[in-house]
């Protein structure tokens, strides 16, 4: 139907200008819009190619597998640095069965192309995978862990095996190896030997030597390959000193970018940690053998946001007089500056650590030389003890055999020896300093439960923790790595410098809940009342903005109410103010019997159980995993029982479900 400008009735009106101001304007922005399209693109053309030449990284294992001429390839899904060390150990083993072995991080490759494993003759994909915090994947495997559970991809013709480390005081022991040989499974692929399973909290060297031990000889057997005997060492890295060198170019510590500590750039995380100040380091405990410590970190100016209950990540130092003994013992100048270089060209992973660098750097900052040295150490270092014995011994203990895993558990585990006390133990044993700073394993960031909340404190991070501090049955003294040296940070040192420490924040699923209306029930003895300080702060905060806050409860314990009582007077305050509505603290030593968390948690079983079960209450633990969160939970089975009136197997169904809901949260270690 037509409109009334088409009805020829209308009188004609006076002709309007072929533009109007709207039409000007409208014309003139699209046009100074298309001219800056056209200049920011000519821009963007001009950019693009600076960064083609940068090689660009494969993402393709298949193709770098194609082209190296490997038929196995180990991927690890590591935290710590463990399951990537094994993972290297395969690899390298490789050769001594027929195979060509990579190592591989699978968060540098593209998984998906698992299925085209099949393209490659006799070929097979070998899986470390860790489990992290509650039966979680660690970081680097995330996206592969995605991808099984979101693909449906045929693996059919794809070889694997997979080796789990766990530690069986967690509640979700191996949750990764497990899923990782089912799922695997599930999608088609053949496993070639069975799941194994390293327990950390037994011996997790042990465990994977006779998982390795059963495993290449079902390998030889699927593939019809042979082991070929040769024992002999085979290094990785080789050595090599710079002639010219510009000391600009040495690393001193950095973990990533080169002079990262002098020019600060965010975002700061694991490959490029913050330099924070010490603001605070305070003794918690009044008396006692052991020394409780409160740090805080001063992160104002680093863009770095934290939550109630994240972790804080701080690189540590070796002890100086440490590196000097082996320095001292191995004749060698710790201050050559030198490269290992990764003799498989191809390799992604050039250096075992930042180089170049001087062999003093290498030992302060990034090899770990307290812990024990596992199997495989010793094993490349025997050629070179000068008596035949020694010889021996170091390789009888890296063997399977029932008596050489009794002599290393009872020789190393035990006694404690970190490396400097098995040189010095066995006089005739002389290692190249370059091969045993190969051989060493990565010193590792520690993980700390953040004392403090973000929300009241967005510039500050805390951190609660006790010094580790013992004597072992060679009559050595062992120092715990990052609380010692964490014990001597001063806030302002002798020449007036400022402290600081290399660090980055870890989320983490440990959060109070959603609705503050909701109860809170904390239990954390020890140092275990590190996240929890942060949750009162954050409760107060919510009170002080009007929010309706529900009940919260603190069970708190330690040995002496004069001695370790930690945050004594912050916890009065807290009670004085209404915001922690329940203070119940276990003295364990100040009476005859011995009095625990869970002792008082019996004592208020009706309450307790009242705010799980009807008022919807969160319950957080955290602390020591292997006694206090396994006692803990047991308590709370006999609660739902005795008060609940529930039987063994619905009080354990019940906790399982408060958990899957994120009603029973756990921050433990052991």
């Amino acid at each position: 139907c037509g409109g009334p400008h088409e009805s020829p009735d209308v009188a004609p009106v006076e002709e309007e200008p072929l533009f109007t101001n709207l039409d000007i304007f409208l014309f003139s922005l699209i046009v100074g819009l298309l001219i800056y399209w056209f200049l920011s693109r000519k821009k963007t053309e001009e950019t693009i190619p600076e960064f083609k030449r940068l090689t660009p990284r494969e993402t393709s294992f298949i193709e770098k597998m194609k082209k190296t001429n490997r038929n196995m390839v180990v991927f690890y899904g590591s935290q710590t640095g463990t399951a990537e060390e094994f993972c290297g150990r395969l690899s390298k083993d490789a050769q001594r069965y027929g195979m060509r072995g990579m190592s591989a991080d699978p968060e540098e490759y593209d998984m998906s192309e698992l299925p085209r494993l099949a393209e490659i003759d006799n070929s097979l994909a070998v899986f470390c995978m860790a489990t992290y915090g509650e039966g979680d994947p660690t970081d680097n495997a995330q996206d592969f862990y995605d991808w099984m559970q979101e693909n449906d991809e045929d693996l059919k013709g794809v070889n694997f095996a997979v080796f789990g480390l766990g530690n069986k005081t967690y509640e979700h022991f191996n949750a990764m190896g497990k899923y990782t040989d089912k799922r695997l499974e599930e999608l088609g692929g053949k496993r070639i030997y069975d799941l194994g399973m390293g327990d950390d909290d037994g011996n997790l060297e042990e465990d994977f030597v006779s998982w390795k031990e059963q495993f290449w000889p079902a390998v030889c057997e699927h593939f019809g390959v042979e082991a070929t005997g040769d024992d002999t060492s085979i290094r990785q890295y080789e050595l090599v000193v710079p002639t010219d060198i510009n000391m600009n170019k040495v690393y001193t510590g950095e973990m990533g970018r080169l002079k990262s500590f002098e020019t600060q750039k965010p975002p700061f995380d694991a490959k490029n940690p913050y330099l924070a100040t010490v603001a605070v380091n305070r003794q918690l405990n009044q008396s006692g053998d052991r020394h409780l410590m409160h740090i805080e970190l001063d992160i104002s100016g680093s863009k770095i946001r934290y939550d109630s209950g994240d972790h804080v990540a701080v690189y540590p130092v070796n002890d100086v007089s440490i590196v000097n003994r082996i320095g001292q013992i191995l004749d060698a100048d710790l201050d050559t500056v030198i490269s290992l270089n990764n003799l498989d060209e191809e390799s992604n992973k050039k250096h075992p650590f930042p180089c170049p660098t001087t062999y003093r750097t290498a030992l302060t900052h990034y090899l770990d030389i307290t812990n024990p040295p596992r199997t495989n150490v010793l094993f490349e270092l025997a050629q070179y003890a000068t008596d035949p014995k020694d010889q021996d011994t170091l390789r009888k203990m890296a063997s399977a055999s029932p008596e050489g895993k009794g002599l290393y558990q009872s020789w190393v585990l035990d006694a404690q020896r970190n490396i400097l006390a098995v040189l010095e133990d066995m006089p005739s044993l002389h290692p190249t300093i370059d091969h045993l700073c190969e051989l060493l394993p990565r010193l590792q960031a520690r993980y700390y439960s953040i004392a403090s909340s973000g929300k009241v404190y967005p510039t500050m991070v805390s951190i609660c923790a006790v010094v580790v501090e013992f004597q072992t049955s060679t009559g050595r003294t062992f120092n715990g790595v990052a609380t010692n040296w964490l014990k001597n940070k001063v806030v302002v040192t002798d020449n007036g410098h400022k402290a600081t420490v290399p660090m980055y924040v870890r989320k983490s699923q440990f959060r109070l809940p959603f609705k503050a209306s909701n109860p809170v029930v904390m239990i954390g003895p020890g140092t275990g009342i590190a996240p929890f300080m942060g949750f009162l702060q954050e409760r107060g905060w919510m009170k002080e903005q009007g929010k309706d806050v529900g009940e919260t409860i603190l069970y708190f314990g330690c040995r002496r109410r004069n001695e370790d009582f930690l945050y004594q007077q912050e916890l009065e305050e807290f009670e004085k103010a209404g915001v922690l509505t329940q203070l119940n603290v276990a003295f364990s030593r100040d009476q005859e019997g011995k009095v625990y968390v869970q002792h008082l948690l019996k004592k208020n079983k009706e309450h307790l159980w009242k705010l799980i079960h009807t008022d919807n209450a969160h319950l957080y633990i955290c602390g020591d995993a292997r006694n206090m969160a396994r006692d803990v939970q047991n308590t709370f089975y006999d609660i739902a029982e005795e008060v609940g009136g529930l039987t063994h197997t619905q009080a354990v169904a019940y906790i399982k479900k408060l958990m899957t809901k994120g009603r029973y949260s756990l921050d433990v270690w052991s």
